[in-house]
């Protein structure tokens, strides 16, 4: 039983990042690496919030705008952007957003349901809100992010 309660208040690292105003989160383990932008190939046919694909190392990446996709406004990429390689269940993405800021240590208190007022759309996304130092800061689940059957059309 007291192995239970550990394991449930255990602290998890959060990849924390910028989208317009807005700071987002999520969860460390589902991403692999951190990269500059670099122009992607657009491709015919795919959902509007898929830029395109890049070449990665050898690999075909799929470069998702986030703020499209999570209903902001989205800006044109520039120099200053990174791309999030992000693992989706079985799909590796790049997730396009302003900037990284850091890597939070929460525990699972730490985070806030998501409020009852956001719809159904907003709350297959965001998994909580942390209030940490003056911020709200979102978490985002990848899991809705990049639905299979999309990717698949793209």
């Amino acid at each position: 039983m007291e192995m239970i309660a550990k394991e449930t208040t255990k602290p998890r690292e959060l990849i924390s990042f910028i989208i317009g105003k807005q700071e987002f989160c999520v969860d460390i383990m589902s991403v692999r690496e951190i990269r500059g932008w670099s122009p992607a190939t657009p491709l015919p046919h795919s959902p509007a919030f898929v830029r395109g694909v890049i070449n990665l190392r050898g690999a075909v990446l799929s470069i998702v705008d986030l703020a499209s996709r999570l209903g902001l406004p989205s800006s044109e990429p520039s120099a200053r952007h990174v791309i999030i390689v992000a693992q989706v269940g079985s799909q590796i993405a790049g997730l396009l957003v302003d900037a990284v800021t850091g890597i939070l240590t929460v525990t699972p208190e730490t985070i806030r349901p998501t409020p009852d007022v956001a719809s159904e759309m907003a709350r297959s996304f965001v998994k909580g809100v942390l209030a940490i130092d003056n911020r709200m800061i979102t978490l985002i689940t990848l899991d809705h992010v990049l639905p299979s059957q999309e990717l698949e059309a793209a």
